[in-house]
């Protein structure tokens, strides 16, 4: 049996375009990031016999949207500040995207959309570790992420 190849923090990246489209960057001070996935699905009621309609009904279910979202945590870093704050405050929406670096050919290497920010939270406390402020942020992409499959080298 082999053993299993697991993928690391560097290789599990959240980048956001910069000023000059194209070109990804890493945002600086991330300590922990989580991304999550989430099908919504709709129920949809049906008679279970079109002959006897005291038979019921049985639910169906569909698939509905796709939200996907990126939260992270991070040591407060004066290099992503000013990017961090217009992009909440201006409401803007930014070209966003996950990078499985290790992933394997044919296999999903990035997830990139648009999102917004849709919190950003500052805190931090006089001693231990608090002396540097820790941020939180989560993201939600407007729509579902293209994914795009690693190419062979």
């Amino acid at each position: 049996m082999a053993a299993p190849n697991y993928q690391r923090f560097h290789e599990f990246v959240v980048e956001v375009e910069t000023d000059t489209p194209g070109t990804y960057a890493k945002i600086c001070g991330i300590t922990g990031r989580q991304v999550n996935r989430s099908l919504a699905l709709e129920e949809i009621s049906v008679p279970k016999d079109c002959d006897d309609e005291a038979a019921g009904a049985e639910t169906l279910v569909e698939p509905g949207p796709l939200v996907v979202t990126v939260s992270g945590t991070a040591k407060w870093a004066r290099q992503s500040h000013g990017m961090m704050m217009d992009w909440i405050y201006l409401k803007q929406r930014k070209s966003v995207r996950v990078a499985h670096v290790a992933a394997g050919v044919g296999d999903t290497e990035y997830e990139t959309g648009f999102a917004y920010m849709t919190s950003l939270n500052d805190s931090g406390e006089l001693e231990g570790e608090g002396k540097i402020v820790t941020r939180e942020i989560e993201l939600r992409f407007d729509g579902e992420p293209t994914c795009t499959a690693k190419a062979a080298p």
